[in-house]
């Protein structure tokens, strides 16, 4: 019985130490695989072609379990040669997780003249890309707002996509999302798929309103270039727990920010990706 009362303590304390360094094993982020400062490079290992000049590119991680590594509405730069050969870099967001292991992906809309567009057009699988990253003055954490309202032109979708499956995805985060999304034509539209089943799937925490310039007969979304109106109508109205993101062509973004100005969204309640 003495020998017990003796060593009772330091068994206890050994379990207790045990287990705590068990729970910090398992319970740790996993360290991501890109470099802020150095370009690391990362094998296509599918390529789908989503319409004539937009494709999904999926890259492979080193391991199955390995993640990216980007926080929340962060983006990576991506380097590659042009037509001349000469080096171009450019920054895009994945529209995959850290939840998505083993991979990311991006989604590239592929422009005639671009120098960037060039690279991707003649990448094939087994072709490496060069990254580095996280970029991007985005922080993110739940709660930061009750409500985003989102626009986006194009391409710049991606990244709204991005931190709206962050959110979406999170049980805990109740965080509600209103997307104006405006593109040329429904066939410019990206992601809208996916878009969709999140609207679907999420319905009440997130809503996309698309607009087009040349819409098909029988459109039932908006018309032209995102209006003042239609942020008034599909936006969260100005509140101090409400913040607005943009993304897209820069005359998007000066129009846009006219709009937001003249609506009553303070400056500090906005981000320009």
């Amino acid at each position: 019985m003495d020998f017990l009362e003796e060593h009772e303590i330091p068994i206890v304390i050994s379990v207790f130490s045990v287990s705590i360094v068990a729970f910090l094993l398992f319970s740790k982020k996993p360290k991501g695989c890109i470099d802020p400062d150095k370009y690391r490079d990362f094998k296509l290992v599918k390529r789908t072609q989503l319409s004539h000049n937009v494709a999904k590119f999926r890259f492979a991680l080193p391991t199955s379990s390995s993640v990216l590594g980007l926080p929340i509405g962060q983006h990576i730069i991506c380097r590659g040669t042009d037509s001349q050969g000469q080096e171009i870099t450019k920054p895009y967001t994945p529209t995959t997780l850290d939840t998505d292991a083993g991979y990311f992906e991006l989604v590239i809309k592929m422009y005639p003249q671009g120098r960037m567009s060039h690279h991707f057009r003649e990448m094939k699988e087994g072709d490496y890309l060069s990254v580095k990253g996280p970029k991007g003055e985005f922080k993110y954490r739940p709660g930061d707002a009750r409500a985003f309202g989102m626009l986006a032109g194009g391409s710049g979708i991606t990244p709204m996509f991005q931190v709206a499956r962050a959110i979406l995805e999170d049980e805990s985060d109740k965080t509600k999302l209103d997307l104006i999304y405006a593109n040329v034509t429904v066939d410019d539209i990206l992601l809208k798929e996916e878009l969709d089943t999140l609207a679907t799937k999420y319905y009440g925490r997130f809503k996309v309103y698309y607009v087009l310039e040349q819409p098909p007969e029988g459109w039932a979304g908006g018309v032209g270039f995102i209006s003042k109106e239609m942020i008034e109508e599909h936006l969260p109205e100005p509140a101090f727990d409400i913040k607005i993101l943009r993304c897209g062509p820069p005359a998007m973004n000066k129009a846009m920010a006219g709009h937001l100005e003249a609506l009553g969204y303070e400056p500090r309640a906005q981000f320009q990706f």
